[in-house]
């Protein structure tokens, strides 16, 4: 990677955390009101992502195109293998109250991958960053709606909703991308420049929804907080140890542009839906909005890094 393209990453990066500061600042002047992070949130996951995910996969399939999807699924199914056994074994070894476990696990194995990583995908690869995101978010997506919401809730797994988990959004539109990728059929042209219109919204309203999360968090409980050593080590463990698991595979055949998207995304900042689900299923809530904004503050420094070192091993 050249000195220029750095540049111009660290530029783009620069741009996402000036509209993430944007939400904050009307979140806390009251231009976005309380519902406000409801209703962009729904926005984002009903209509710009899936409008973006189809738009994404809307392309012609290549032998070569499934080489690198073989290899981000490969990739995702290692990362994921050793999130949920590295945080289970520092769950174990976690001397926190019940309420807090559940979140310290959940924070170490679940990034913000639909949006923040959306938004860096498409930075450093445009449509196709799209395309290799979703790919390696497939099995994420289940995970996370399964295995996520077990971890709140383990004594009644009855509460998971097979329903919601078939009928995700997320997966439906990926599914429904991946069948015209397969096959040879395409989106007109009207529909596809709606689709593109629509979904490039998400890169701004993902990023204006983190600032406003971010702006509910309390500044007393935050500095309370701020200061458990449980939260620090959860967040090395999911923004540098577990991405840097993943730079073994810059020594086999795995194309540049794949293993960045899968280092990079693999290090996003702890998903607010363990927040949502601690909320939900009566995990503690604050803890995970402070695990949830250290993270988002410290990615600041951790995903330059990770996009040099990536840089460097593969050179």
């Amino acid at each position: 990677m050249t000195l220029e393209s750095a540049v111009v990453f660290l530029q783009e990066m620069l741009m996402l955390y000036g509209i993430t500061a944007l939400g904050f600042i009307t979140r806390k002047s009251g231009i976005l009101d309380k519902h406000a992070n409801d209703v962009l949130t729904q926005l984002i996951l009903y209509i710009t992502l899936p409008a973006l995910i189809l738009f994404s996969l809307d392309i012609r399939f290549s032998v070569s195109l499934a080489k690198e999807f073989t290899w981000l699924i490969a990739m995702s199914v290692y990362i994921l293998m050793v999130s949920c056994v590295l945080a289970f074994w520092m769950r174990q070894n976690a001397r926190l109250p019940a309420k807090q476990k559940s979140v310290y696990e959940g924070l170490i194995i679940f990034g913000n991958q639909g949006f923040i990583g959306y938004a860096v995908s498409f930075i450093l690869l445009g449509e196709k960053g799209i395309v290799y995101l979703t790919i390696f978010n497939l099995c994420y997506l289940i995970l996370i709606w399964t295995y996520g919401v077990y971890l709140f809730h383990q004594n009644n797994a009855k509460t998971i909703n097979w329903k919601n988990i078939l009928l995700n959004p997320g997966i439906l539109s990926t599914l429904a991308g991946i069948t015209i990728f397969l096959f040879p059929i395409s989106f007109p042209d009207i529909v596809s420049t709606g689709l593109e219109s629509v979904g490039k919204m998400t890169i701004p309203l993902s990023m204006i929804l983190i600032g406003s999360l971010i702006a509910n968090i309390p500044c007393k409980e935050f500095f309370i907080l701020i200061k458990n050593s449980y939260l620090w080590k959860a967040a090395a463990s999911k923004l540098v140890l577990l991405p840097a698991t993943l730079f073994i595979f810059a020594f086999f055949s795995v194309p540049l542009p794949v293993l960045l998207i899968a280092v990079i995304v693999s290090g996003m900042p702890s998903a607010p839906t363990i927040t949502l689900y601690s909320q939900r299923y009566g995990g503690d809530t604050l803890f995970a909005s402070i695990g949830v904004l250290l993270t988002t503050i410290l990615c600041i420094l951790t995903i330059p890094f990770l996009y040099f070192m990536v840089g460097f091993l593969h050179n």
